[in-house]
C-alpha cells in the first residue's frame, strides 16, 4: 500500500516537518574514495573471473548451433549402431545361430 498517495493531511504536514528538521546527509570523502577504490576492485576482480569470451564471427555458427549440431551426430551414430545391431541379430535369429554378444536389454537412465 502506497501511505503517501492515500495519507492523510495531518501526516503529510507531520512528514514535511520531519524532513525540514532531520539533518542532511553528510559523506566523508575518504569514506567516499574508499568506496570507488572497492567497486574499481571487485569490478577488475570479477573481470579476471568472468572474462568476457571471444566474440564470434557472423560467418561461423554460435555455441547453441555448434552444441546442436553435435547432438545431431551423436544421434545418427547411435542410430547406426543400433540399425547394425538389429540387422546382426535378425540374421543371427533367422539363421538359427547365436546372437553376437549379449542380448539386447534395455537400458534406462537415472
Amino acid at each position: 500500500m502506497r501511505t503517501r498517495e492515500t495519507a492523510s493531511d495531518d501526516y503529510r504536514r507531520a512528514l514535511a516537518a520531519h524532513q525540514e528538521v532531520a539533518p542532511p546527509r553528510r559523506v566523508d570523502p575518504a569514506i567516499a574514495e574508499a568506496v570507488e577504490r572497492q567497486t574499481a576492485a571487485m569490478r577488475e576482480l570479477s573481470r579476471r573471473a568472468f572474462p568476457e569470451p571471444d566474440v564470434v564471427s557472423d560467418d561461423g555458427p554460435a555455441p547453441i548451433e555448434q552444441a546442436r549440431a553435435q547432438r545431431r551426430r551423436q544421434a545418427a551414430a547411435t542410430e547406426a549402431a543400433a540399425l547394425r545391431r538389429a540387422r546382426q541379430e535378425r540374421a543371427a535369429r533367422e539363421a538359427g545361430t547365436p546372437t553376437v554378444g549379449p542380448p539386447a536389454a534395455l537400458r534406462t537412465t537415472a
